[in-house]
């Protein structure tokens, strides 16, 4: 019997459609930079991609910095800008995803203050949290627009203006909402945004971080390709490939995230009829595709195993922490316990679940948490 893959916070299919579209670009071998003929067509096809990315998510073309994923522009939206400064105090949250937190680590051991707001028990950080914690010499605040375990969405336009008065940057990781929810750089007012085409039904290995004008960073990688703030040689084929698959997802949107949500109802009613399992983060301020819970009294390892034996793959957290035995730093955050944590499933819908994978999903659940408890 075909598995149901309820993983999609980990990675999303690419897209058909974008494959075709990649393919008809992927014979565009030269390097971006070279000036004859070879090296201007793949030039082209880098910055119509660029545009588009641009204008799909409220910025300018040269706002567009491509990366190698959402990690790389995590750092770099935060490594640049401390950096160009030389010192500072950046304010951030307990459930970010980890490639902000390493990066924040790196910049403790270089000499800068972190302070990390801890979430209420819903995994919701609030504006008046980031405001108590900024200091005269706050430079930087860095919120995530969706939780990649919880799902939640966070206040983060809010929570920008309250940087922007105190003359502080704001940067949003941004990965698991764009595609997902309604985003646009202009209208959040942030000054960093990053993002990752595979979450979005477009190709492993490329992302971006939009930069806005005006904001000083150093490149993390050293070299002269996208306008000296990322080395290397650009990929005009991956490039290509998360431009379309970004309007698509965009094009989709509405009717796509009204159709999630009515699964993750579902979804969610069957999980949390079985007795000893919990919700956690925000009941609704939360991305239509997501749901975690934890299951008491469970053997964690042994519930993820057996759902994956029975033919449903989930998760027990970040894909970014898989083979970690250690429990979620998120839930943790929320006040589960080490064994709660460990004791936990997300389950993320995406563009190919149906209902019947929803309820299968939920009949295999039920044979896991028994044999869990066993």
């Amino acid at each position: 019997m075909r598995g149901v893959y309820l993983d999609y916070a980990a990675t999303t299919p690419l897209d058909p459609e974008v494959r075709e579209a990649m393919r008809a670009v992927e014979e565009v071998f030269g390097n971006p930079s070279s000036i004859h003929r070879f090296g201007q067509e793949a030039r082209k096809v880098l910055e119509e991609a660029r545009e588009r990315v641009a204008g799909a998510l409220g910025a300018r073309p040269r706002e567009v910095v491509f990366t190698a994923g959402g990690s790389e522009a995590d750092a770099l939206a935060l490594l640049g800008p401390a950096l160009a400064r030389g010192r500072g105090h950046v304010v951030s949250t307990a459930v970010e995803h980890a490639a902000v937190l390493g990066a924040l680590r790196l910049l403790e051991r270089l000499g800068f203050a972190v302070t990390l707001l801890k979430p209420d028990s819903l995994g919701m950080v609030y504006p008046e949290q980031v405001e108590e914690a900024l200091r005269p010499d706050t430079f930087l605040v860095s919120v995530m627009t969706a939780n990649n375990e919880l799902g939640n969405l966070y206040p983060v336009r809010e929570i920008a203006e309250v940087a922007h008065r105190h003359g502080a940057l704001f940067h949003t990781d941004a990965v698991q909402a764009v595609g997902q929810v309604p985003f646009r750089m202009d209208e959040v007012g942030a000054d960093l945004v990053s993002l990752s085409a595979h979450k979005f039904y477009g190709p492993k290995g490329v992302g971006a971080l939009l930069v806005r004008q005006g904001v000083e960073l150093l490149a993390v990688v050293p070299g002269k390709q996208e306008g000296g703030r990322r080395g290397g040689t650009q990929n005009p084929v991956l490039a290509h490939g998360m431009a379309v698959a970004l309007e698509l997802a965009l094009r989709r949107l509405p009717e796509e995230a009204a159709r999630l949500a009515a699964l993750r109802r579902r979804l969610e009613a069957g999980l949390l009829a079985v007795e000893g399992v919990e919700l956690n983060g925000h009941p609704e301020r939360r991305l239509p595709k997501l749901v975690n819970v934890t299951v008491k009294g469970a053997d964690g390892e042994a519930l993820l195993l057996a759902m994956d034996l029975l033919g449903v793959a989930v998760s027990s957290g970040s894909a970014c922490s898989a083979g970690n035995l250690e429990p979620s730093h998120v839930l943790l955050a929320i006040g589960r316990s080490y064994a709660e944590a460990k004791a936990s499933l997300r389950f993320s819908l995406g563009r190919f679940t149906t209902e019947e994978e929803v309820d299968r999903a939920v009949a295999v659940f039920r044979e896991a948490v028994a044999r869990a408890r066993a």
